[in-house]
């Protein structure tokens, strides 16, 4: 007996590790409007950050303080939070109850607070027929980490492409994440599929009175919740505020409107060497569209429904990408 209690201590441990490790990541997050269920990596530890950049260059941290970018970082945050079941959030939190009551050797209350997290699944099932996946936390952020300059970015993707190749993928990693410039909403999601046998499997193994096997059983639901990420190219998003900008100044300070535009095609160069849908052919449209635009202002033109196709066709493609969602 002595040894097998011996046996189960790391197990216990690691148990009370990942359930503090929980509250903490909650009260963390509370704080900036968000809750996330469970310590996850994430390049990012907070919802505004500068990050990477070659020596000596640095990022652009206006982009970020800009108000724009902050006003759409509060929108896309808004949206995540609309989209979390509070059912579904219970059904986490009893989960993480019947796990301490597991660790506290404390059968009965594990059963209760499984048997109260099936209960709310079965409500999920029932309000839910078709979906697959139901939000329970989410967390936005804007991680700006990618150079200014294009051949800056074209060097770190050769150099990136080595790493991989090479199958240095730490070093990649490192790389590509310096490739980032984007506002990313990530959403934690239960699986409805799996989760409920799960907690079936775990309140049979209590009742067998192998606690250790059902710890582990709720370790690894909880590990599996789903992670989806839907971002928003920052350069597509500068590009749309330059296009806006110059629409204002065609008519006092054209060649300001100029500079304008040829600032939203560099930002359209730099997403696409970014590889935000890189081989899209939209882009080479959309730079054909600015640079007819910029004709039509240096022959005194009216730019009126240049102006409007070019926004309609930016506003387009940047919801096309926004609308991607991508499985981590």
């Amino acid at each position: 007996m002595k040894n097998a209690k011996a046996a189960s201590i790391p197990l216990i441990t690691i148990i009370l590790a990942f359930c503090f490790g929980f509250d903490a990541c909650d009260r963390a997050h509370k704080t900036s409007g968000t809750s996330v269920p469970a310590p996850t990596a994430s390049p990012a530890s907070s919802p505004t950050q500068t990050a990477g950049g070659d020596a000596g260059q640095g990022n652009n941290t206006s982009q970020q303080t800009r108000p724009e970018i902050e006003q759409q970082r509060k929108e896309m945050e808004q949206q995540a939070e609309q989209t979390v079941d509070k059912e579904a959030v219970a059904v986490i939190a009893e989960t993480r109850n019947a796990l301490k009551a597991i660790a506290a050797d404390n059968t009965d209350e594990a059963l209760k607070a499984i048997e109260r997290a099936t209960g709310k699944v079965s409500i999920l099932l029932a309000r839910n027929p078709a979906a697959a996946l139901i939000p329970v936390a989410y967390d936005v952020e804007v991680i700006d980490a990618a150079p200014l300059d294009i051949p800056t970015i074209r060097d770190r993707a050769r150099t990136a492409a080595i790493a991989f190749d090479a199958k240095d993928y730490p070093t990649a990693r490192i790389l590509l994440y310096g490739l980032t410039s984007e506002t990313r909403s990530r959403t934690y999601n239960l699986p409805l599929a799996t989760y409920p046998d799960a907690l079936k499997d775990a309140a049979s193994l209590l009742d067998q009175k192998k606690n250790e096997e059902a710890a582990t059983t709720l370790l690894t639901a909880l590990s599996a919740l789903v992670v989806i990420d839907r971002i928003r190219p920052l350069p597509l998003v500068l590009a749309q505020i330059d296009i806006d900008e110059a629409q204002a100044a065609r008519d006092k300070d054209k060649s300001q409107a100029q500079k304008l535009l040829a600032d939203a095609r560099n930002q359209l160069d730099r997403a696409r060497e970014l590889g935000y849908a890189g081989n899209d052919p939209e882009y080479t449209a959309l730079n054909k569209t600015i640079a007819d635009l910029q004709a039509q202002m240096k022959g005194d033109q009216d730019t009126t429904s240049g102006f409007s196709r070019l926004k309609d066709e930016v506003a387009a493609f940047l919801k096309k990408i926004s609308d991607s969602v991508r499985r981590v």
